[in-house]
């Protein structure tokens, strides 16, 4: 229990208590003033309808409180429920945005790759096709020369080689 409870609890037996023990005494009738207005009522009795309006209007104000805490705790919640809703919106938002971004550069590397590759075979392919035309200059060129050169003469008198396999009588 709570110590606060307690305390209006004892204080409330505290109270009955006085006023059972001394009910003779809080009922004899009496001229009680009110301050503007005097009236013959026990002055026992009229502070005890005193007290109990008053815990009334206790009761009733701890009851409007509570009901204002309840209400104020509802929309509260409906309000951090449409802050959490937003919230998740915005980061699935954001996530989309980084997908869409992520998807666009990683297109953009791709197409770069793609233009690099290509330049790179348009590279290899003209050198293949210089190096084609290098050789096929080189080739015309040996054979210009071979056109051009004498023809070699066989020499008949010379002697035959002793180590070569045409060496040999000539039959």
């Amino acid at each position: 229990m709570n110590a606060r409870l307690i305390l209006i609890t004892l204080l409330a037996i505290a109270i009955g208590g006085l006023y059972y023990f001394n009910w003779d005494a809080l009922n004899t009738p009496a001229t009680t003033s009110l301050g503007i207005a005097s009236i013959d009522a026990p002055p026992g009795l009229v502070l005890l309808v005193l007290l109990a309006a008053l815990a009334i209007l206790f009761v009733a104000y701890i009851l409007w409180l509570k009901a204002t805490i309840i209400v104020d705790y509802h929309r509260h919640t409906k309000e951090l429920k449409r802050q959490r809703e937003l919230a998740e919106k915005a980061e699935a938002s954001r996530f989309n945005e980084l997908r869409e971004l992520l998807t666009q550069q990683h297109r953009e590397s791709q197409d770069t790759l793609r233009r690099q590759i290509e330049e790179l075979e348009d590279h290899l392919y003209a050198r293949v096709d210089d190096s084609d035309n290098t050789t096929a200059a080189y080739i015309g060129q040996i054979e210009d020369q071979l056109r051009r050169a004498p023809a070699p003469q066989l020499a008949h008198n010379a002697e035959p080689d002793q180590g070569s396999p045409d060496s040999g009588p000539i039959r």
